[in-house]
């Protein structure tokens, strides 16, 4: 592992992991091009999780996903869907590989996913016109005890929220507009409103030839939150207004379903989607 990653003491064990996820089309599209998907796996089978749950992290393994689809029509929607169909396609047999001991471990696993999906995508839009240029983002985390492993290409997010307070972007955005802002060169504001900002330099498919993923990882403690959004969460969000939004509790609707509606509320522009996973506290004694 990456040597300026925390690792939390595994006197801590077991975890218990709660997620939420939702999307809507937003104020102005039609169709909704954005996908989530949490499913659980080992090394017998995957299972699909409901957009509001929990689960202790020990037999099985946790993931989420949020893409962005892009292609024109309806195609975008497709791509979207495809994306995050195939991690429960192809996650199992990944898997059993990383147990048995096959592969190096997530990273390899990770970059085989990612580039499986690309191929895919790449078919389809060289076998049928319609889907010509049809291409996606991927933003996926992958919960083990103790540990979250991220895959990323686009500029949907990954954020981590510690218990500690802040917020940290783990991905980066794959535009020009976000290494302006990685690098200092522009600010979160000039970053949101510059008219290049949703021109992506990686995406799955679209056309590339390769695919190359930000993979990383980040050990993880009671009470952190990490969020995957799509960025028509945060076109109108900002960072520091996202820690806000998530720390109220609503008893109506999710957490995830909550930061869509003020997304779409200061913007609304673009699809919205959003996957809130937090870390429960151990119980008090």
């Amino acid at each position: 592992m990456p040597p300026n990653l925390k690792k939390t003491p595994s006197i801590m064990y077991p975890d218990r992991i709660t997620w939420s996820g939702h999307t809507d089309c937003g104020r102005v599209r039609q169709n909704n091009e954005d996908a989530f998907v949490g499913v659980a796996v080992d090394g017998h089978e995957v299972r699909h999780l409901g957009k509001i749950g929990g689960l202790q992290v020990e037999a099985s393994d946790l993931v989420f996903a949020v893409s962005d689809g892009m292609g024109g029509a309806n195609v975008g929607e497709f791509a979207s869907r495809i994306a995050v169909e195939k991690i429960a396609v192809l996650l199992p047999p990944l898997f059993k590989q990383r147990a048995s001991g096959l592969s190096a471990g997530f990273e390899d696993v990770l970059e085989e996913l990612f580039a499986e999906i690309h191929k895919a995508l790449l078919y389809l839009g060289s076998c049928y016109e319609e889907c010509s240029g049809m291409g996606a983002t991927l933003s996926l985390c992958w919960f083990t005890p103790g540990w979250m492993h991220f895959g990323h290409i686009g500029d949907s997010r990954i954020y981590y929220l510690p218990a500690a307070g802040g917020i940290r972007q783990l991905s980066e955005d794959d535009t020009h507009v976000g290494w302006l802002l990685r690098t200092g060169a522009i600010n979160e504001w000039e970053a949101k409103n510059h008219p290049r900002r949703n021109i992506l330099q990686k995406a799955l498919g679209a056309g590339h030839q390769f695919a190359s993923p930000q993979i990383g990882a980040v050990g993880y403690g009671f009470g952190d939150r990490f969020l995957i959004c799509s960025d028509g969460v945060t076109e109108g969000v900002y960072d520091e207004q996202l820690i806000a939004i998530l720390e109220e509790e609503r008893e109506d609707i999710s957490p995830a379903h909550h930061l869509v509606n003020e997304a779409i509320a200061r913007s609304g522009r673009d699809n919205s989607t959003a996957v809130i996973v937090a870390i429960d506290r151990p119980p008090q004694a």
